[in-house]
């Protein structure tokens, strides 16, 4: 009998726990490097890791046949050396907002106007590249609208340096968009690619919300699709990667990347032949990619609050996930899913929602 592979997950939050879901059914054992209590726990093998800490990572890894992420915010060094997937690299760019929109450039993909701002006195100069209104962005960390400050006049600098901590950051141009949208796709270690559909997505206060697929459009998905496979050859990339991109009329202009499964692709584990979650340990495992045939969804988030289960059971067509973390303003604790013709069900629950989070 052959022995399972083992997956180490760095990280044990929603994403592991659904990695973990996904490996029970493939026959991967994912075992993850958190802290007691984190919600992977509830599925999975959490063993108590510093993620700071080189030295605790790699002896969490010799667990493991192979080693990925749930978050991007981990110190590249500290990854040197592992048998990761995705690579050091492509983490390393995608966690520095500055080297990623210059990475995005090398690879002749459009990006909004940027700059460079190492101190307070590099606004002036910053401000005349991008123009104004821009946004000011930490360069490293910052989520879910975090580490970013808004700058509609120049008076508006001084305060903005201040709101992200007089850190590093990088002044991005506002684009005047029509949608914002991300595609998703696996590629394999013998440079296999397969893409997802397109999925438009609705922010409020910098959290995603609402992610509903297909975003039909056969020009920008193609574009996206030579996009995405540009970027994962360029850095021989293993594994799911999500790029957000702003539709401007018939231009996609790069946001970010995240080299990991990413919150706008949860409505694939029901309504894609594989989900990103199975196709990310497929691709790692060395297990041929699964298709993504795909069926039109929605996907809500719940922020700040989860709806008990005899709320959401009176929905036959409404598929609940609860992370089991504590409820507190602005976090992501849970997500619903449904299929995209149950308009009266997403209308009601999207209200919902929003009123409570």
């Amino acid at each position: 009998m052959t022995a399972r592979t083992r997956v180490g997950v760095l990280g044990a939050g929603q994403l592991a726990l659904m990695l973990a879901d996904a490996g029970e059914r493939l026959g991967v054992d994912v075992i993850c490097a958190g802290q007691p209590g984190d919600c992977a726990e509830r599925v999975a093998l959490v063993v108590p890791v510093d993620l700071g800490d080189a030295t605790m990572v790699a002896a969490f890894a010799e667990r493991a046949d192979v080693v990925t992420i749930e978050s991007e915010n981990i110190d590249a060094a500290v990854l040197r050396g592992l048998k990761l997937f995705p690579n050091a690299k492509a983490v390393g760019i995608a966690q520095d907002r500055l080297v990623e929109k210059t990475f995005f450039e090398s690879c002749e993909i459009a990006v909004a106007p940027f700059a460079a701002v190492n101190r307070v006195e590099d606004l002036p100069a910053a401000m005349a590249k991008t123009g104004l209104p821009a946004i000011l962005k930490t360069r490293r960390m910052g989520y879910d609208g975090k580490g970013q400050a808004r700058i509609y006049r120049e008076e508006d600098a001084a305060a903005a340096w201040e709101a992200v901590g007089e850190v590093p950051s990088i002044l991005e141009g506002m684009v005047d968009f029509d949608v914002e949208v991300s595609l998703l796709a696996a590629r394999d270690g013998a440079g296999k690619i397969v893409f997802w559909p397109l999925i438009e997505n609705r922010h409020r206060d910098g959290i995603l919300r609402r992610s509903d697929a297909p975003y039909v459009n056969e020009r920008l998905q193609t574009l996206a699709e030579n996009y995405l496979r540009k970027i994962m050859e360029e850095l021989e990339y293993v594994g799911v990667l999500a790029v957000e991109f702003f539709v401007q009329g018939e231009r996609l202009i790069a946001n970010e990347m995240a080299p990991r499964v990413h919150n706008s692709g949860h409505w694939t584990i029901e309504g894609s032949e594989t989900s990103q979650f199975e196709n990310h340990l497929r691709a790692i495992a060395g297990v041929e990619l699964g298709p993504t045939t795909s069926r039109p969804m929605v996907m809500l988030n719940c922020i700040g609050w989860m709806p008990e289960e005899s709320e959401t059971a009176k929905f036959a067509g409404l598929y609940r996930h609860d992370y089991g973390k504590a409820a507190r303003p602005g976090r992501k604790v849970g997500h619903l899913t449904f299929a995209a013709t149950e308009t009266a069900a997403i209308a009601e629950w999207e209200k919902r929602l929003l009123e409570r989070g």
